[in-house]
């Protein structure tokens, strides 16, 4: 979206594209699961009046949209990509089917992973940490706008609000810090996945993450060994 108050900036697509590329060349299997609130929101939706599964499917398929644009921004970008969605769509993208994403990101082909679960009532949050599972991945990298990590409180509000390098899924669920739906972090917490939380604003942000630079917050399993007792 940009600087704009909706849609699709084809700039911040390219700039996106070009870090991705970065991380390709890194010989990094990715696989990206996009969102859709720069067009719709099916929540905000339903909270006026508008049926809920109607809203969620319709923000399924703002989300395609969006896996559209990257794949030309990163096509444009000399990456190969595969577009596969939970809801099929045969003309523009590929069904979503566990192996035929490995085999893909096996190829050095960056997936795209579209219109989230493909059910209702779930957030994007759900599939990125529901695809991770599936896919074996070593961790769930969330590029965050406007925030850098995950904080003592939203630092878009409160001026004193305090990032956090480190944290545990289960104090981020007891604190509420809001990391990600609650429901996506208890999956991640359930299963030992460990979260990076940063910004995607910076440029070579997610080779940064990648690489594993100290970037952002690290949500894992393990308490810091300083913070042991």
């Amino acid at each position: 979206m940009g600087d704009a108050h909706y849609g699709i900036d084809p700039a911040v697509a390219q700039r996106i594209a070009r870090q991705i590329r970065q991380v390709v060349a890194l010989d990094v299997q990715l696989a990206i699961v996009i969102g859709g609130g720069n067009i719709w929101r099916g929540l905000a939706a339903s909270s006026k009046g508008m049926d809920r599964a109607t809203a969620d499917y319709m923000g399924m398929v703002a989300t395609v949209l969006n896996a559209l644009a990257l794949q030309d921004a990163l096509e444009k970008a000399d990456v190969q990509t595969r577009v596969m969605t939970a809801i099929e769509m045969h003309e523009v993208a590929e069904p979503y089917i566990r192996r035929r994403a490995i085999r893909h990101m096996e190829k050095g082909r960056v997936v795209i992973l579209a219109a989230g679960t493909g059910n209702p009532y779930f957030t994007t949050d759900t599939a990125a940490a529901l695809r991770a599972l599936e896919l074996d991945v070593d961790v769930l990298l969330m590029a965050k706008n406007r925030v850098d990590g995950v904080y003592t409180a939203d630092p878009n509000v409160i001026a004193d609000a305090v990032r956090l390098p480190r944290i545990t899924h289960q104090e981020a669920l007891e604190r509420d810090l809001r990391v990600m739906d609650a429901s996506a972090l208890a999956l991640c917490r359930d299963n030992n996945l460990p979260i990076l939380v940063f910004s995607m604003a910076q440029e070579g942000a997610i080779e940064a993450a990648v690489s594993g630079e100290t970037i952002g917050t690290l949500v894992t399993s393990e308490e810091a060994p300083e913070q042991k007792r």
